[in-house]
């Protein structure tokens, strides 16, 4: 991996823990400035009003990242039927709130690039508790593909087979039974 795609990485990590629940409200926050990214749990006072739990989080893989949110959603915005433009956009809100904070944390820019549809699930837990979970996968700008090695051969096979050519079906020679004795 080399030390650009590391330090991509690291920004976008960085990025993302920026949004801790509470980043969003001056009041809250070191520096004082407010970091919205676009979530439910943002909108309200977080002490007068219905909680709502949602947030997001990213994993890595080659040259792409996968994008994930998890919320809370009533079974009349499923099928409100826009349902699924309502989450396509709240990914996108994210990626682009992803992309200025990596700009504010490193002084660089990234690009991140959709690639196909996202995935979305609905589950349930009872007739009043139902969450969404997306996932979207991005292509990373400035992170080359590293190409796919063919995987390694174990070492310890010539080993374990030594190992076990050691135990056979002969009997020891100090063995004073008679041949059969043991078999029931």
């Amino acid at each position: 991996m080399s030390n650009t795609t590391l330090e991509i990485i690291q920004g976008l990590s960085q990025a993302a823990s920026n949004a801790y629940d509470g980043s969003h409200d001056e009041r809250f926050v070191i520096d004082g400035q407010d970091k919205k990214v676009g979530l439910k749990r943002e909108e309200g006072c977080p002490i007068m009003d219905k909680r709502v739990m949602d947030g997001f989080k990213v994993r890595f893989y080659g040259d792409s990242m996968i994008l994930t949110y998890q919320g809370d959603v009533m079974l009349k915005e499923v099928y409100g039927g826009t349902f699924e433009t309502d989450i396509e956009s709240m990914l996108n809100e994210i990626k682009g709130w992803l992309e200025r904070e990596y700009r504010a944390v490193t002084g660089n820019s990234v690009k991140l690039t959709s690639k196909g549809e996202p995935n979305i699930l609905v589950q349930s837990t009872s007739r009043v508790r139902n969450w969404v979970e997306a996932q979207q996968h991005f292509k990373i700008g400035g992170i080359e593909a590293m190409p796919i090695l063919e995987p390694s051969v174990d070492a310890t096979r010539d080993v374990t087979r030594k190992f076990l050519e050691q135990f056979s079906d002969k009997r020891p020679k100090n063995e004073k039974l008679n041949k059969g004795a043991n078999k029931k």
